[in-house]
């Protein structure tokens, strides 16, 4: 979004960096949630004058999900850069680069000093695949932390490294207990997206 709108809500604290440590927050698992989750936490981070910015890595940037318009509408930024979820990927190579790509964005965000709360949807996905390097991906996170301590990082994806669950304040594992997808009951309007 280039042209930045007024944050509906201004509560937040005038020495709110300086008396907030950013936690680097992981949802992961089998389990429906790990999105959701986050774009709950944007909510509330948002509702406090908190400025937001989700990035998605998988979701096809020609597609909009309901998270889209209702974020947006509260000043959430919102940027969906994949290809579409190549679970068993036709081109790797052009999965590699979409990767590359969205993490650009998403190192640029980190260093701007914009923001106070950074959400990479489907990162974990992409580390899993091997489409990105983990240990680059996490040295570019702990730079950034050390600069900007206040800064909160939401990553969502199945399959978290075990050295980004090392790095994390908070992990959070979703488990599929039951899923309408094995009834036959497919993804629903307002519920998956």
């Amino acid at each position: 979004m280039s042209d930045k709108k007024e944050k509906p809500y201004k509560w937040r604290r005038e020495d709110y960096r300086e008396k907030t440590r950013g936690l680097l927050i992981v949802n992961t698992g089998d389990g429906k949630g790990k999105t959701t989750c986050a774009i709950g936490l944007m909510v509330r981070a948002a509702g406090q004058g908190l400025n937001c910015c989700m990035i998605q890595f998988m979701k096809s940037k020609t597609d909009r999900y309901g998270e889209h318009d209702s974020l947006e509408k509260i000043g959430v930024e919102v940027h969906t850069m994949g290809d579409g979820f190549t679970w068993d990927t036709q081109d790797k190579a052009q999965d590699i680069k979409t990767s590359e790509e969205t993490w650009s964005v998403c190192e640029e965000k980190l260093r701007s000093g914009d923001y106070d709360l950074l959400v990479f949807d489907e990162l974990i996905y992409v580390l899993d695949y091997k489409f990105l390097d983990t240990k680059k991906i996490i040295e570019v996170i702990r730079e950034v932390r050390k600069d900007q301590p206040a800064l909160h990082i939401v990553l969502t994806g199945r399959n978290a490294p075990d050295e980004l669950v090392e790095e994390a304040d908070l992990v959070t594992e979703m488990k599929e207990v039951k899923h309408p997808f094995n009834a036959g009951i497919y993804a629903q309007q307002g519920i998956e997206f």
